[in-house]
């Protein structure tokens, strides 16, 4: 880790330095008087330089065992779990860093019990199924990670897109700005649509100066997910906030290492298991079927009837003043899939290259959660779960890097693409 050079570096206290190099206070104090770890005491008061630390650790005169440490997490708006997915398969690449979940919090009935069902099913009551403005916040469990996808309804581009004047939805990230005071987690992730920039009137970067009054240093970045080896052109900006008094800087993973991914649609969705549960096709109507027969893969239904022209039956058109990309458009079995949504009528459900519409576990697959998760509720219910959540392994990239900056370890990364 680049730290700044003596002549400007501060001294950091055995609290913060116990969090840098991953160990209790005990084998600190071990490290001092068996290994000579470097530092002052004034008074009673251990003083330590990062700089110094570091020649230590890599003088090679010494083993240095990493404690492993587990961070307890903690979400609000956790969704079905696909943050809570990749977390919990996210580790520093020594092994010495993970994640346990502690609590999680949604309004929606069947999405905790998908959580409950995948991710905690030894500690259902761990999961608060009410109003997050009915949640006794500072009761909670004490956690060292935070992680939030709050409700994009009113930023999304598809959705209202009216930032804080959606009352609603539009202030209750305020919530996670909450936890951050309350319990003071070492880090945390805050994710949202890409649409969260440009709506309302300076709402994003009131929503940023909350986080950092909060006491956290934040990177900021657009992440498109079909860049970090997911099937699907899902692009979501996501905040990862360390607290301002630990050293330890966050570095956004260089999307270069999923070049050579295979993200097309017919990788994604191939091989699925026969019993994979959410699995079932839904029945199309007559019309649906022939309409779906005339669009070509990659197409909708409007670039249907302009290559058509004349020859695209009258009865199968849609007559709608807006025309949405989305609307009865097929995926391209070579190429990955657009973003799968949680809701919308006729046209909006996704098709396959063939004349059907893709089943949940389709959409599941293209989210990259993994087939043996089972969401819980109907159709409707799982279909919209899906669409809410954070591609499982988009969050597993992020956290793993999350942990690999906190264990010391370099990877390869990028510059942010937002101004923070």
């Amino acid at each position: 880790m680049d730290m700044l050079n003596d002549k400007i570096e501060r001294w950091y206290s055995m609290n913060e330095v116990c969090e840098y190099l991953g160990i209790t206070r005990d084998t600190c104090l071990t490290w001092i008087e068996k290994r000579g770890m470097p530092g002052i005491k004034v008074g009673r008061i251990w003083k330590f330089k990062i700089s110094k630390i570091d020649e230590w650790m890599q003088s090679g005169d010494k083993e240095i065992v990493k404690e492993k440490k587990v961070f307890r997490l903690g979400e609000l708006f956790c969704g079905p779990g696909g943050i809570a997915c990749g977390a919990m398969r996210a580790r520093s690449n020594d092994g010495a860093y993970s994640i346990e979940h502690v609590w999680a919090n949604d309004y929606d009935s069947d999405t905790c019990k998908t959580y409950r069902k995948n991710i905690c099913p030894e500690d259902p009551n761990s999961v608060f199924c009410c109003d997050v403005r009915d949640l006794d916040i500072a009761k909670l469990e004490k956690i060292d990670a935070f992680c939030y996808g709050f409700p994009c309804n009113s930023f999304s581009n598809v959705g209202e897109h009216k930032g804080f004047e959606n009352e609603k939805f539009g202030q209750l990230y305020w919530y996670g700005i909450e936890v951050l005071k309350a319990h003071r987690p070492e880090w945390f992730i805050a994710e949202n649509v890409s649409g969260i920039r440009s709506a309302g009137s300076g709402d994003f970067e009131i929503i940023l100066n909350d986080m950092r009054e909060a006491g956290y240093k934040l990177n900021v970045n657009l992440y498109k997910s079909e860049q970090y080896g997911i099937p699907q052109t899902r692009h979501r900006v996501i905040i990862v906030g360390i607290r301002n008094d630990i050293p330890v800087e966050y570095k956004i993973p260089d999307p270069a290492l999923y070049d050579n991914c295979d993200i097309s649609a017919r990788t994604a969705l191939s091989n699925i298991p026969g019993d994979s549960p959410n699995n079932e096709t839904r029945k199309l109507s007559a019309d649906v079927i022939r309409r779906l027969s005339y669009i070509l893969p990659g197409e909708n239904i409007w670039q249907a009837e302009e290559r058509l022209g004349k020859d695209f039956p009258e009865d199968l058109k849609i007559h709608t003043k807006t025309r949405i990309s989305q609307i009865y458009r097929k995926l391209d079995p070579d190429k990955p899939a657009y973003t799968v949504t949680a809701s919308g009528g006729g046209g909006t459900f996704m098709y396959h290259w063939t004349d059907r519409e893709l089943t949940n576990r389709e959409r599941a697959r293209i989210q990259t959660f993994p087939d043996d998760f089972e969401f819980v509720g109907n159709y409707s219910s799982v279909r919209k779960q899906i669409g809410m959540a954070v591609p499982c392994k988009l969050s597993e990239i992020v956290i793993t890097a999350v942990l690999n900056c906190f264990a010391g370890i370099d990877y390869p990364s990028t510059k942010a693409n937002l101004e923070e």
